[in-house]
């Protein structure tokens, strides 16, 4: 076990060859974007619909990437048995299983009327079945929905193929099963050790139950081992935070994503269960995040970006290093940038310059698709501005670094004329330590990497109109 600062003094989070004070994390307590794209999902436009996707499919089809660039697949699937109280997913609550039944048909409809414009065969490299609960469904369900999947497309040897899974519906067998399927990664949901947390929000499971599950896994062979975390939930205290981090340190996942909580209960109605004085006060949430940083990064977690860790020999850690790292709708990826393909209820995909999403309630997708139409609702056809803009969030985000020359041979333009409100905003990043800039480059300093999100939002025209960013949650 690792050693937590001590807690009444934690005041500077200090990792090797860097300090940043909680004063400055609290300073960029503000809310933004998490930029899984660019422009955000807030952005959308019902203007733009099937007919828009469907030219969006047939253009990729005849472009080279169609055979050079395998697709992304992304499965929602919404069902849940019981509610979290933190959740801010598009689910749906039921005991009733045949209704899980019936959307495994409209996902099979969707796919039919997908795959006329796309292509049949399409090689997919990587493959993510996200909720609401997968394995709410039996195996003989997910089975269905895998032979689905691997009739429809072709799955790229050595690619990666993941499902989420909530650990109280998941046993020894069940991992068995899943991975006879052709799932090579999994996710369990964990968010907290404490019991009494895990009774604020909802979600009660064991220690032991999750630290058999990822000896289970491992054995079986399945690969970069997620566990989820959250900050900032009810009842939770620096003490207890510190606690839970030793549980995680001791089971040692492959990877992991830790999500500051966002209260918002006007959006999400189960939030409404979590009374607001139960809440950490926002200093001892930024010092969650500060304890988080110092123990994981000692333990010899390397710090992805934004809220993801993963052990150094992890595919992601290497991709980090090899300046290879990617980010989409999912988060941090090891795969290039290509095009995303989301099915079912209110899932997003991207297709070239075009974002799209579906029907965000079951429904309006399960009617749309009954009457033999694709279920896009909204999307965005990219502006050149915005493509040039998305170059530039993403390379701070995944690279930590614009080669200024790159984005005016792209987008045939002045960086320094057209960007200049944009770099004269950045110098009090640079006077604070967090970028550096010269000439030719930006670059994000090690400090400034842990607030990587305030500083690529400096590009985000939308995000820096008036009014823009109260419905985002905060950037820690």
């Amino acid at each position: 076990m690792h050693i937590a600062p001590n807690i009444g003094t934690l005041s500077v989070l200090k990792t090797t060859n860097m300090i940043i004070s909680t004063d400055i994390l609290q300073q960029f307590d503000v809310p933004g974007p998490r930029y899984t794209s660019y422009p955000t999902a807030d952005r959308f436009v019902e203007a733009f619909g099937e007919t828009q996707y469907v030219q969006a499919l047939q253009e990729r089809t005849l472009s080279p990437r169609s055979v050079s660039t395998p697709l992304s697949l992304y499965v929602h699937l919404p069902f849940c048995a019981s509610l979290c109280y933190y959740c801010a997913c598009n689910k749906i609550i039921t005991g009733n299983y045949q209704r899980a039944l019936d959307y495994l048909d409209d996902l099979e409809r969707e796919l039919e009327l997908l795959l006329p414009h796309l292509g049949e065969a399409q090689t997919v490299s990587q493959v993510h079945l996200g909720g609401g609960t997968p394995t709410f469904y039996k195996d003989k369900e997910l089975q269905r929905l895998m032979r689905l999947l691997q009739t429809a497309f072709h799955w790229q040897p050595g690619g990666e193929f993941a499902v989420e899974v909530d650990p109280r519906t998941v046993d020894d067998e069940r991992l068995d099963s899943l991975w006879s399927m052709g799932f090579n990664r999994v996710s369990l949901g964990v968010q907290d050790f404490d019991p009494q947390v895990q009774q604020a929000v909802n979600r009660v499971q064991t220690f032991e139950s999750i630290d058999g599950l990822i000896q289970k896994a491992r054995r079986t062979g399945f690969g970069s081992i997620n566990l989820d975390l959250i900050y900032g939930l009810p009842l939770q205290t620096l003490a207890s935070w510190k606690q839970t981090l030793e549980s995680v340190l001791a089971l040692r996942p492959d990877r992991l994503a830790m999500y500051g909580y966002a209260h918002l209960p006007a959006r999400f109605k189960p939030q409404r269960h979590i009374a607001i004085e139960s809440l950490p006060t926002g200093k001892d949430k930024t010092g969650m995040l500060a304890m988080a940083l110092q123990l994981l990064q000692a333990a010899g977690y390397v710090y992805i970006g934004m809220d993801h860790f993963a052990l150094p020999d992890d595919s992601l850690s290497v991709a980090k290093r090899q300046g290879r790292l990617h980010r989409n709708f999912q988060g941090y990826s090891t795969r290039p940038d290509g095009d995303l393909i989301g099915l079912g209820v209110s899932a997003i995909g991207s297709m070239g310059a075009a974002y799209v999403q579906n029907a965000r309630t079951l429904d309006e997708y399960s009617d749309m698709l009954q009457h033999g139409r694709l279920p896009v609702v909204k999307g965005l056809s990219l502006t050149r501005d915005d493509l040039a803009r998305r170059s530039i969030i993403m390379a701070l985000m995944c690279q930590g670094r614009v080669e200024m020359r790159d984005i005016e041979q792209s987008y045939l333009l002045d960086f320094n004329a057209y960007f200049a409100r944009e770099l004269m905003q950045l110098k009090s990043f640079v006077t604070q330590g967090m970028v550096n800039m010269d000439a030719q480059a930006i670059e994000v300093t090690r400090t400034g990497w842990y607030l990587v999100r305030a500083i690529a939002m400096v590009f985000d025209k939308y995000a820096q109109a008036d009014g823009q960013r109260a419905h985002f949650s905060k950037i820690l």
